[in-house]
């Protein structure tokens, strides 16, 4: 098979896939071996001496959400005894935010891709401002946590279970046409998921629950991501082990390094340090508080969302920095380094588009242009939060890396 034959096979498979939220679980009972004092987290491998402050934070509060540790001190003791296992959610079907921790006890989303019998998961969202995906880990968020993996989690698995499962490949074609990028605004897509929801809510619990719910889902805007990201995923997994492929099936980011894995060359990792981002910050912050690039979250420009669809989503510019006509220019420049266009992802304000799709490791060696990463910005300090969003770019050294890797194996 030529690489162009294995790269078609690759992105039709990839597009054929559908992904439905069909349910909703604990952590420990359905994501694999995730068993015992065993953290997920954001991002290729990584140890706990290279960890960053927002993912050290996460931990910390992981760690007293599981009631593994009563404070701060105790939960460090534990980490730095290797008391506590960690392991990187992508190796484990599963995806989550900036620091990206899931911990056995935490509520997941399950999206499955029926046409290819995968599934994905990604923990609940908790909201915004101080939460443990950015670090985190006051009693506000523990609190928030423990809220939202009872009744919340209970509340949404019914509401999903009764619904039959909510399609969440065609709410973001929907979100798109409405001006989401899906990565950094969800203002559609976050009211297209709450509206598919809410008349099954209204079935499973007391009006008060209901209304606090709702609220809850609104006032946190991004509320859909975590479904979205898990969905991306488990329609991206259809492609991967595609011999001589050379499409790019994850982008991942840890705080430490940036990482992706191409459809030709299995699990292998190929890694760079993760970059600086350039964005705006909230006030009384600036760059010199900011964390590296982290988080999962760019699964979405991995399929064409997020920056690859910023030229149907100008008001992303207020969140991320930068003008409209910046937002058209970088998803134009991103066709230069996608082997096709998606056929279900399309941009109304480039004539119905398909949005540039399929990262080729080739193409972005050759013309220097690196895919564009729309993110969220958390203080590099541990149990402070988030203090902004901006742009990045994923480093070239990346593809460089799986370049020579493929070269050696083909």
């Amino acid at each position: 098979m030529s690489i162009e034959a294995a790269n078609t096979e690759c992105l039709e498979r990839i597009q054929e896939s559908d992904a439905v939220w069909i349910d909703i679980h604990k952590a420990s009972d359905i994501v694999p071996d995730l068993r015992g004092k065993k953290l997920l987290h954001a991002g290729p491998p990584v140890v706990w001496e290279d960890m960053c402050g927002p993912m050290r934070g996460a931990i910390i509060g992981a760690s007293i959400f599981e009631g593994w540790a009563k404070d701060k001190d105790e939960a460090l003791s534990l980490a730095e005894s290797g008391q506590i296992e960690f392991g990187s959610a992508h190796e484990h079907e599963s995806i989550g935010p900036m620091a990206g921790v899931i911990s056995p006890s935490m509520y997941v989303h399950v999206v499955r891709n029926q046409k290819y019998n995968i599934e994905t998961y990604s923990p609940i969202f908790e909201g915004m401002g101080k939460v443990l995906r950015h670090g985190a880990y006051d009693e506000t968020v523990i609190e928030r946590l423990s809220w939202i993996n009872t009744e919340l989690a209970d509340l949404l698995k019914k509401s999903v279970r009764r619904a039959g499962g909510i399609d969440i490949k065609n709410l973001i074609a929907q979100a798109i046409q409405m001006g989401d990028e899906v990565h950094n605004r969800q203002r559609a897509s976050n009211l297209l998921y709450l509206s598919a929801l809410y008349p099954h809510m209204v079935h499973e619990a007391s009006p008060a629950v209901v209304a606090k719910t709702a609220q809850f889902i609104v006032d946190s805007e991004q509320f859909v991501l975590n479904s979205i990201m898990a969905s991306c995923k488990a329609m991206l997994m259809a492609g991967n082990n595609i011999e001589k492929s050379t499409i790019v099936t994850t982008i991942a980011r840890n705080g430490f390094e940036t990482g992706i894995q191409v459809s030709g060359l299995g699990s292998e990792w190929f890694k760079a340090p993760a970059p600086d981002i350039k964005g705006v910050y909230f006030p009384g912050y600036s760059a010199t508080d900011g964390n590296k690039d982290i988080g999962d979250s760019a699964i979405t420009e991995t399929i064409g969302l997020g920056s690859c669809a910023m030229a149907g989503a100008p008001t992303v510019i207020k969140v991320v920095g930068g003008t409209p006509r910046m937002a058209i220019e970088t998803t134009l420049k991103l066709y230069e380094i996608t082997a096709a266009e998606h056929d279900t992802f399309r941009i109304p304000a480039l004539n119905f588009r398909g949005v540039p799709f399929g990262f080729d490791i080739r193409k972005v060696v050759e013309t220097g242009v690196c895919p564009v990463i729309n993110t969220g910005i958390s203080h590099k300090a541990g149990g402070i939060g988030q203090i902004g969003a901006g742009l990045t770019e994923v480093p070239i050294d990346c593809f460089i890396h799986a370049v020579r890797s493929f070269a050696k194996k083909y």
